[in-house]
């Protein structure tokens, strides 16, 4: 279980961070032209995606602090994985599948995983 999580949280903080820096530096996300469906819920408020990439560095940041909590057996690490999978559930397609499965771990092998 611990091995599945690490694995799934490095490529969800790794990408968002990746992609927010690559949007500060290229003016756009990495892949096709339009971001994911995740989008449309920021256009719907009104919100420039493009102007996002801080947001997606922050949340980049905090699913690698909560990486490496939960690989040095933190226990704070448990409740900000709690956090960040339930912060990142908005970023479909992608992001919200890999939060959801975290966060199902979380909640059903708590006690496997943080002993």
């Amino acid at each position: 279980m611990k091995i599945l999580i690490t694995i799934l949280a490095f490529i969800n903080g790794g990408y968002m961070l990746l992609d927010g820096f690559y949007v500060l530096f290229k003016g756009k996300y990495i892949g096709p032209e339009k971001p994911g469906p995740w989008a449309n819920l920021f256009h719907k408020l009104q919100v420039d995606v493009f102007k996002l990439g801080p947001m997606f560095i922050v949340l980049g940041i905090v699913w690698l602090i909560f990486l490496f909590g939960l690989l040095n057996s933190q226990p704070w690490s448990y409740k900000l994985g709690l956090i960040i999978s339930i912060l990142t559930l908005w970023y479909l397609p992608a992001g919200t599948v890999i939060s959801l499965v975290i966060l199902i771990l979380l909640l059903t092998a708590r006690s496997r995983i943080f002993g």
